[in-house]
């Protein structure tokens, strides 16, 4: 190793895009900055009430190239020298209609502001009647299609979103060659891609998201989905066999790229793979340690042996892909669709008079301050509250269930109200109702005969509420790491960007050079898991009536 290697993790997010610039020899962090999208911060092309959440792709470039000019403005005029890689992580599935040379429709003018023709976000359900046709149509086959994706497909996912905008829009339908996803799209433009059939197709999220297994020899025969709805009939055909471990190059940066950025054209692009499964690696994961990415959502990704794993399947999870979190292991995903969300919901809910009625007297910077301010404010006082078994009890399905068993219809619940129930009281509540969901799933881990060893908590909410870790380790009764980077995605990035650029022979030994470690463990406190363990089970109680209501 030379010390003057240097490699960049760009980290994209549902708000804002992240690169990091790193040191590949000891893990440094050199610089960083953070683009906030303009047409997403402006509400453009979504519709909240009618679940759909769209992106533009100009958010994206735009993005980009603030955010690693600014990193090597900050350090300095001989850093674009030492870059040797770049890699990607992105939110997903997060796919998008292209033309035939692999650009997004929403780039052309005749597209630039249909909704139909941009990124279809991460959690945009508008594909839930797609998605459960999927789940009846896989019924009829003799192989199951779904069992390396828990057995249940999701509104939030490739087919479903692809099906759904082939229906609802014929000109999109007609000017869609390909559906890409964004952590595969990124990588193509920064290496000047040009034909779609050439794009290199990450095996995370392939085999997450789009059904894609060895098993099969890619994915799902054309009957299956010719069959499904005559629209994706020879729709197979235009996308891709072959995928590839985040651990190799996609290509060198294009020449239009390196000029526009600064870089080399020697600079390698690494294959692109899902924030959290990045972030996994940025935050040091471990063979059956749960690694919880806890954002907005939550992600939890798990690795193991594959000779240990070989046979077994996970019901209800969101898939298990050799390779997807480090090559040569089986990596397993689950998560919840809101974790952050959910808190920020409330806060918006409180807010609410706040921005009505004051609005004409503060400005919005005083407006966002006092609003910035709920929140921790909120967690102060929750967690000053006695514990108590029959307190106001929530359920966390505030965008639908994500794992275990996905389902994009249930609905939240709060009970227990009653002229006692204040703020913190119920804030408190939801904050406990997210530890209980994630909770369901280490149980549907442990109950499908795959060990949970421990806990790695990463992302915003880990690293700034210590009111809502302690509850996790509490209901969890298992101790939680932090781990000690705020960056994990970006940091993640970087260390698979310094594998592709061969500075490391594997993955594992640019995890354990970069990494950073952990700066806190949480610990169960022995007297509130009893009372925890009460509350699960009547969460759970409240969980089933839900979802038969739903029914």
């Amino acid at each position: 190793m030379v010390q003057d290697n240097f490699v960049i993790g760009v980290d994209y997010g549902t708000d804002s895009v992240r690169s990091l610039l790193v040191n590949a020899a000891n893990g440094k962090e050199i610089a960083s900055a953070v683009f906030l999208y303009p047409r997403w911060k402006d509400g453009l092309y979504c519709n909240p009430a009618g679940n759909r959440f769209r992106q533009h792709p100009l958010d994206y470039i735009e993005g980009l190239e603030y955010t690693i000019k600014a990193c090597l403005q900050k350090a300095g005029p001989a850093a674009a020298q030492a870059v040797r890689a770049i890699s990607i992580d992105t939110t997903g599935s997060t796919p998008v209609a292209v033309d035939a040379t692999g650009t997004p429709l929403g780039l052309l003018p005749e597209f630039e502001k249909n909704p139909n023709a941009l990124f279809v976000l991460w959690k945009d359900h508008t594909a839930v009647k797609e998605s459960a046709e999927i789940n009846t149509h896989a019924e009829r086959f003799d192989v199951n299609y779904l069992q390396f994706v828990g057995g249940v497909y999701s509104s939030e996912w490739f087919w479903a979103k692809l099906l759904h905008i082939l229906r609802v829009d014929e000109k999109v339908r007609k000017a869609c060659h390909s559906w890409v996803e964004h952590c595969d799209w990124i990588p193509f433009l920064l290496t000047g891609g040009n034909d779609v059939k050439q794009m290199r197709r990450g095996v995370c999220s392939a085999g997450h998201k789009a059904l894609w297994a060895k098993e099969y020899g890619g994915l799902p025969p054309e009957e299956f989905f010719a069959s499904l709805d005559p629209l994706l009939k020879g729709f197979r055909t235009k996308l891709f066999t072959d995928t590839y471990t985040s651990d190799q190059p996609a290509g060198h940066l294009s020449k239009e790229w390196a000029e526009r950025l600064g870089l080399s054209t020697d600079t390698i692009v690494g294959v692109g793979a899902f924030d959290a499964h990045m972030g996994a690696v940025g935050g040091q994961i471990e063979a059956y340690h749960l690694s919880k990415v806890m954002g907005t959502s939550t992600c939890d990704m798990l690795v193991a042996p594959l000779k240990e794993v070989e046979g077994k399947l996970v019901r209800g999870i969101c898939g298990q892909v050799p390779g997807s979190v480090i090559p040569g292991m089986m990596g397993m995903e689950a998560g919840q669709s809101a974790f952050g969300d959910a808190y920020a919901w409330f806060r918006e809910l409180i807010a609410w008079p706040l921005k009505q009625l004051t609005s004409d007297t503060l400005t919005p910077a005083q407006l966002q301050t006092a609003t910035d301010r709920i929140i921790p404010e909120l967690s102060r006082q929750a967690a000053a509250l006695p514990q108590d078994a029959h307190s106001e009890l929530s359920l966390d399905w505030l965008n639908g269930r994500r794992t275990p068993d996905a389902n994009q219809e249930l609905k939240g619940a709060i009970t227990g109200l009653s002229l006692g129930s204040d703020a913190p009281r119920i804030f408190r509540s939801i904050v406990e109702a997210t530890c209980f969901g994630a909770k369901t799933i280490v149980d549907r881990f442990i109950s499908e005969g795959i060990p949970v060893k421990g806990l790695i908590g990463l992302g915003g909410v880990a690293k700034k509420s210590p009111f809502i870790m302690q509850m996790m380790a509490d209901i969890m009764d298992m101790p939680l790491r932090i781990h000690s980077s705020e960056q994990t995605c970006a940091l993640g990035a970087a260390m698979f960007a310094a594998t592709a650029a061969n500075l490391y022979p594997k993955v594992e030994d640019a995890m354990n050079a970069i990494g950073q470690g952990f700066d806190a463990t949480y610990t169960p406190d022995p007297s509130r898991t009893a009372v925890y363990a009460a509350r699960y089970r009547e969460y759970a109680r409240l969980g089933n009536f839900i979802e038969q209501t739903t029914k």
